[in-house]
């Protein structure tokens, strides 16, 4: 299997084996116009087995909400064919505009305008809760 380099474009990297899909999904990636790879259960030296998306076109990215996804993954930015930059990412603390509280009687289910909000409120299980009825996201 051939995989051309990029020359300019983004390389998301140490994906948690199986999720590359549903990143590509999240990130609207089915919408562009470029070459999109994606390399699933590539073996890792430190994870055992990773996903990889290659995106042949530099674009804006969502840090907050690839960060949500996986906290593992490394972006790295590629300029003229030379890693030009390599961004580890971690749990955000917000997230808007992703997930949807689960509660009925919140004030975002009657005020339709009301962005979707959460909060990391405990980062070791990986738990959000909605900034107005603290109700816990669901996954």
């Amino acid at each position: 299997m051939i995989i051309d380099s990029i020359q300019n474009g983004i390389v998301i990297d140490h994906i948690t084996a199986g999720k590359a899909m549903e990143l590509y999904n999240i990130l609207g990636l089915d919408k562009l116009d470029c070459t999109v790879a994606i390399l699933k259960n590539v073996t890792s030296g430190k994870l055992g087995r990773k996903d990889i998306i290659k995106i042949d076109r530099e674009m804006e990215l969502d840090w907050d909400l690839i960060g949500y996804v996986d906290p593992t993954i490394t972006v790295n930015i590629i300029h003229d064919g030379k890693l030009v930059e390599k961004r580890g990412l971690k749990l955000p603390e917000r997230i808007r505009g992703v997930l949807k509280c689960k509660n009925p009687r919140c004030i975002t289910s009657v005020e339709q305008e009301l962005p979707q909000e959460f909060l990391l409120t405990d980062p070791a299980k990986r738990v959000y809760r909605c900034i107005y009825c603290e109700t816990e996201a669901g996954k």
